[in-house]
């Protein structure tokens, strides 16, 4: 119920502000030809674009709950008001100059629009998507009208307007079917505003697969930006100027959030396409901006451009494995960095714009293909897995897939790795400075958004996913060299630098290769590929320094950035490879100097995947003969010994510098194991146990004799205190059939005390090195939140207490103490219970992960949140 009142909250704000925006324009429609415009340009574009910033999260929101053509439809319309909004803040403010520079802005977009917005409607309709589809095309019909108007006042702007009129009837309609919806407690229901039936089928749709639901959006991008330049081609537009910029800035911005949100997608090659069409869309509106500081058009840089269309072939050459059609619609952009190159005027000249045209069709049709195939039964075929069955025939190719494709090396994330953009931007920032420009009109040639955009903002997009990740060192790297690269792009190439030299910049500079010599002698730790990657930016700095106090050596700065931009391309090459194909094709090399724990090369510690019987048998092995284990649970991974073993148990609990007043806790993988110690336990404790289990409810018990018989011997005095002890039987079959493998175990969290849970595999051995014998590996824990634990220790008379409220709220388990009480004040006995107690008991106990509210797990009186696993048993 939670889950679909905040589903309808999205869908709510994305149609209300779609309704609002359509309303606003059709005031401003109306009143379009007179004097004085119900809203002023200014004020419009204003509203326009808090609109679009709403549209825009409702868009986000849904992204992440797999709703196709609402996201398309939100994302859309944002990018359009956006950008149509800025544009009317430039002529409300007088940059534009009369109706036909207004013209020359908005008509791209509109037809890019038109066209965008008429194939998610195409889409609609076909998918039964009605009323998404109904809104679609009419604000498309709205601006294929607004540009008939432009062309022909005659025409009028009435048809614009009843467009957006009938966009806000349809809203409208969708608030009185919701309206009623909720006031009927969901019995009544208008056709098309059932969002439960809409939500069904997507994941009908979408079960299997991991889409990116954003793609359809990079595409329709692609078309915004391809149809500035090729509608000045076509005669349609007469110039190509600032008023343009919005256009493309716009199509800039959204486009690295579509990056942003396909490595959430872990859909590593699409976001690396959209990182580098982001580049070019930013560089073009730099370039619309020439007529600010100079009358001729700018020059392009060469080796820059040869490099880009390089990146772009090779890319495309892996994206072939994932569809045929994918990897020819790259092909344009190879083809369209290489006419940026041959013609000196780059955007200005005629052959880019003639690929512009190719571009727009080419991406139209992949609009439409991503877009209907994101939810048909029967698809267009793309040509997906043609080159995936060749390869599979090949012995020397192997594809890397399965489970842990995108997994990280520490931690949880829930993106995929951007190595490989972060080094293919290295690789143009170094080639874009290889172009030699004139210090007293450093503006004439296109430099700065090469190296800010793809050297800077781009590689700290990377910093920051690697950061995620848990990559701290190649997060760390990629952070500095963006810093660095944005402010020698601006003071260098920005006309901040002109042809002075100061001891300033060349004070900052030193302080930046001081850092960097301290990531030089980090990636001695790392691999030989880093290594080398950060010495040779060390000498890209060294290259600065000589520049700022104006002693470099003639040639000296190209000959380093091409090295620079050469180990760089093969970290791309490496990066691009080992992501896609099992093996070491491209090797990255050992560290040159190996420590005896994280990062030292080979491990004793094996690693084994818990998805195999065999490798829970083999962990059981070790288990009984003394070792001490990492392993997944129904929570957090925890550090695991056989109670049996009491040297084991001491190992574990000296590995984790156990605090005296944190013992470890028990658990059992079923009641049937503590069978014939019945009687010595409470019989209402007896039967909580029996309703509350599984689950990630840990229970502290009152200390007893029952201990004596698992056969824990000497190792008890390290499992609970001398008054108490906290149990439980784990919700995860892996853990339980590892149980009845090895007997009772000991357990304490896998992290050293005071420190936070693990919740991935890798994470134990990073924390606790070679102590631990062997990890059995589950990727990411399936929750983040730790058990509940319970004082049992007073239940004969009626009341328990909470050491801590984790993922089982207090309510559920008060609810289960409740069921239990009203049986035995029935009349039943522990061994007499009635099949319908049972199944409800069951029922609940199943539940209990379903029903946590974020509130409830939260809360609560009796501990604070810091609880972990190993405090089970301590203030008892």
């Amino acid at each position: 119920m939670a889950e679909g009142r905040v589903q309808s909250l999205h869908y709510s704000i994305g149609l209300l502000g779609i309704a609002s925006g359509s309303l606003l324009l059709a005031v401003h429609s109306y009143s379009f030809a007179s004097p004085a415009p119900l809203i002023p340009s200014t004020a419009l574009g204003v509203l326009l674009f808090v609109i679009s910033a709403l549209l825009a999260y409702a868009g986000v929101q849904k992204s992440l709950r797999s709703a196709s053509l609402f996201v398309s439809l939100c994302l859309t319309i944002s990018v359009l008001w956006w950008s149509y909004g800025v544009i009317h803040i430039l002529a409300g403010q007088g940059v534009l100059n009369g109706i036909g520079d207004f013209r020359n802005a908005v008509v791209p977009g509109l037809a890019t629009f038109t066209l965008g917005l008429l194939i998610i409607g195409v889409v609609g309709f076909l998918q039964r998507e009605l009323i998404l589809a109904m809104v679609a095309s009419c604000v498309s019909l709205a601006c294929a009208h607004e540009i008939a108007m432009l062309y022909n006042m005659a025409f009028g702007s009435s048809a614009v307007a009843c467009n957006y009129m009938i966009v806000c009837f349809i809203v409208g309609y969708f608030a009185v079917g919701r309206g009623l919806y909720f006031l009927s407690k969901e019995k009544i229901t208008l056709p098309g505003t059932d969002l439960a039936k809409s939500k069904t089928n997507e994941q009908v749709q979408a079960s299997g697969a991991n889409t990116n639901d954003l793609a359809v959006i990079g595409l329709i991008l692609n078309m915004l930006s391809a149809s500035v330049f090729g509608c000045r081609l076509l005669g349609v537009t007469s110039n190509l100027f600032v008023g343009q910029v919005p256009w493309l800035w716009a199509a800039g911005i959204y486009q690295i959030g579509v990056c942003i949100f396909s490595y959430r997608a872990l859909d590593t090659l699409a976001a690396t396409f959209f990182g580098f069409t982001s580049v070019l869309k930013f560089a073009g509106g730099y370039s619309l901006l020439y007529g600010i500081w100079q009358q001729d058009e700018p020059v392009f840089p060469v080796p820059f451009l040869v490099a880009f269309a390089i990146l772009f072939a090779v890319l495309a050459l892996f994206i072939t494995v994932k569809s045929l059609v994918d990897g020819l619609y790259l092909l344009f952009y190879v083809a369209y960095c290489i006419a940026l190159a041959c013609c000196p005027h780059g955007f200005f000249e005629g052959g880019p714009q003639g690929v512009d045209v190719a571009i727009f069709v080419a991406s139209a049709l992949m609009a439409l293909i991503y877009q209907y195939n994101m939810k048909a039964c029967v698809k267009i075929p793309t040509g997906e897995g043609t080159v995936k069955a060749l390869l599979s025939r090949s012995s020397h190719l192997k594809l890397r897939e399965g489970k842990d494709l995108h997994a990280p090396y520490l931690g949880y994330s829930k993106y995929a790795d951007a190595e490989v953009l972060g080094f293919a931007c290295s690789v143009l920032a170094s080639f874009a400075i290889t172009m030699t420009v004139d210090p007293r009109a450093p503006l004439a040639t296109v430099v700065i958004p090469w190296v800010v955009v793809a050297g800077g903002i781009l590689k700290l997009l990377c910093g920051s996913v690697a950061f995620a990740r848990g990559k701290t060192l190649e997060s760390s790297a990629f952070i500095l060299y963006g810093v660095m690269w944005i402010i020698w792009g601006l003071t260098r190439y920005g006309g901040l630098y002109g042809t002075s030299r100061g001891f300033q910049v060349a004070v900052g500079i030193i302080a930046l290769m001081l850092v960097n010599c301290f990531i030089v002698f980090c990636t001695l730790f790392l691999s030989i590929s880093w290594f080398i990657y950060s010495l040779t930016f060390l000498l890209i700095l060294i290259s600065f320094l000589l520049d700022a106090v104006n002693t470099i050596p003639a040639g000296y700065d190209i000959a380093v950035t091409i090295i620079f931009g050469l180990v760089s391309f093969y970290c791309f090459l490496s990066a691009l490879f080992n992501s896609t194909f099992e093996g070491s094709h491209f090797p990255v090399g050992r560290p040159i100097v190996k420590l005896s724990g994280v990062g030292g090369g080979s491990t004793k510690c094996l690693h084994l995947p818990a998805r195999k019987a065999s490798s829970v048998k083999q962990i059981a092995e070790i288990m009984k003969n003394g070792g001490a284990c990492g392993i997944p649970t129904d929570t957090v991974y925890v550090l695991a010994a056989a109670c049996n073993r009491p040297d084991a148990v001491e190992k574990a609990y000296k590995t984790k510098h156990q605090a005296q007043d944190r013992p470890m806790s028990l658990w059992i993988s079923s009641l049937k194991q503590l069978e014939p110690t019945k009687h010595l336990f409470n019989p209402i404790l007896w039967d909580f146990m029996a309703a509350a289990w599984p689950s990630p409810i840990s229970l502290v018990v009152p200390r007893g004799e029952w201990v004596d018989f698992l056969g824990m011997k000497d190792s008890a005095k390290y499992v609970g205190t001398s008054q108490s002890i906290a149990i439980r039987i784990p919700d995860c079959s892996v853990t339980t059939h590892l149980i009845d493998l090895v007997g009772p175990i000991a357990v304490t969290s896998a992290n050293p005390t005071g420190e936070a849970d693990t919740t991935h595999h890798n994470q134990v051995y990073a924390k606790l090195g070679d102590k631990v014998d062997a990890v059995l590996c589950d990727g990411p824990s399936p929750e983040n939140i730790a058990s509940t634990v319970v004082d049992c220790t007073k239940i004969e008379s009626g009341n328990i207490g909470f050491f801590r409220v984790g993922i089982v709220p207090k309510s559920q388990v008060l609810q289960i103490l409740e069921q239990v009480q009203r049986k035995h004040m029935e009349g039943h006995t522990n061994g007499s219970v009635s099949m319908a107690d049972q199944k409800q008991q069951q029922h609940l106990s199943h539940a209990i992960t379903n029903a946590a509210s974020p509130e409830e797990s939260t809360l609560t009186s009796f501990t604070n949140s810091a609880f972990s696993a190993d405090e089970e048993g301590a203030k008892l």
